[in-house]
């Protein structure tokens, strides 16, 4: 191969659509963009969701509903996932390691959903009342 030889592939380069050059071009007078309307004039676009002047459906339907961007901070184990990871003291860096609780979790609480039957010291982690009675009744510990 020489530099000289260098091609694009076959079908890769294409002339350019060039619109109102006359009927030969096959895109003459209107320029394929048909017959009057806003469509057809310079600049004459809209913006997205515009309805004509009608009250646009973004703004006929209620706003609803609100996401906290605080919650991706806060996360929840459950005893049945506590039982399976086998720690005898749990911390949020442990939980973290286990994939159990995302990277960005900084609040992390047990809940009582599963049984419990080793004993858990828990570090640095909030429980609910039902799952601190089970943890408690498992002989561990919620510091």
């Amino acid at each position: 191969m020489e530099l000289n030889g260098i091609k694009p592939a076959a079908g890769a380069k294409h002339a350019k659509r060039r619109v109102g050059r006359g009927i030969g071009s096959g895109l003459g007078k209107t320029a394929g963009r048909g017959h009057k309307g806003q469509k057809s004039r310079a600049g004459g676009f809209h913006k997205v969701g515009f309805e004509g002047g009608q009250m646009p459906l973004q703004r006929r339907l209620p706003k609803r509903g609100f996401k906290s961007q605080s919650l991706k901070y806060n996360a929840e184990v459950t005893l049945a996932a506590l039982e399976k990871l086998g720690l005898a003291e749990v911390d949020v860096l442990a939980l973290k390691q286990a994939g159990l609780v995302g990277q960005l979790a900084k609040v992390v609480k047990v809940v009582k959903s599963g049984e419990l039957t080793k004993s858990v010291k828990l570090t640095g982690i909030g429980a609910t009342a039902g799952a601190k009675a089970a943890i408690e009744a498992a002989g561990g510990s919620v510091a």
